[in-house]
C-alpha cells in the first residue's frame, strides 16, 4: 500500500498536544470502553493511539498502519455535524479510512463495534 506521509506543522503541533493529552485523561465511558478494548486485543498486529493529533484535527482513535480513524459521537455529534463533515472530508482526502460510531453502539454493542474495526483492518490490509 502506498503510503502519503505528512506530518502535523511544529506550531500546531505544540497547541494540539496539550489538548490531547487532556482529552485522554479525560475520555468519555464510551472512548474509554473502547480504549481499553483496542489497547488489549491488539487487532491482528494493530496498534491504536487515542486523541492523535492529525494536522489540526485531534481524532479520538488512529491506526497508521492501517491509516485508519476510529470516531466515537457523543449526544454533541448532532451539533457539529458540519463540522464533522469537513473533518471527515479533510481526512479522506489523506487517504485515511473514517469509521464512525455513537456512544450507544460503543457502550452496548462492544463486540458488533470490534467486529466492523477488525472488518475495516482486513481491508486496508489487503491494500
Amino acid at each position: 500500500m502506498t503510503q502519503n506521509i505528512w506530518k502535523t506543522a511544529p506550531e500546531l503541533w505544540l497547541k494540539l498536544k496539550p489538548l490531547a493529552k487532556e482529552m485522554r485523561r479525560e475520555p468519555t465511558a464510551a472512548e474509554n470502553a473502547l480504549w481499553q478494548r483496542l489497547r488489549r486485543k491488539h487487532h491482528a498486529g494493530y496498534k491504536f493511539r487515542r486523541q492523535h493529533p492529525i494536522d489540526r484535527f485531534i481524532v479520538d482513535f488512529y491506526c497508521a498502519t492501517a491509516r485508519l480513524v476510529i470516531e466515537v459521537d457523543g449526544v454533541i455529534h448532532e451539533q457539529t455535524q458540519d463540522y464533522d463533515a469537513v473533518r471527515q472530508e479533510f481526512l479522506e482526502h489523506l487517504s485515511l479510512r473514517v469509521l464512525r460510531f455513537t456512544n450507544g453502539e460503543v457502550l452496548q454493542q462492544i463486540e458488533a463495534v470490534l467486529e466492523r474495526i477488525g472488518e475495516a483492518l482486513e481491508v486496508r490490509s489487503e491494500r
